[in-house]
């Protein structure tokens, strides 16, 4: 027999993902600041474009954050 769906903790599991990858994102950016003479320039933009996923990540979670909100009633 099938688990229910229990999605009742899904906008705090959502919450604290977002809050890790921007976590990862400032720390990215932190280091890039900090030792982008010292990175190639294939490695300083391996980790711009991850940080650029992260953001549309975050907007993404940040989207479903406000769906299931709304769908739960929080």
């Amino acid at each position: 027999m099938a688990k229910p769906d229990d999605r009742s903790d899904n906008v705090e599991k959502l919450q604290e993902h977002v809050q890790n990858t921007i976590i990862n994102l400032e720390e990215s950016e932190e280091y890039l600041d900090e030792h982008a003479e010292e990175l190639n320039s294939q490695e300083a933009e391996n980790l711009a474009e991850k940080n650029d996923n992260r953001r549309e990540s975050i907007e993404g979670m940040r989207s479903e954050i406000k769906d299931e909100a709304h769908d739960t009633g929080v």
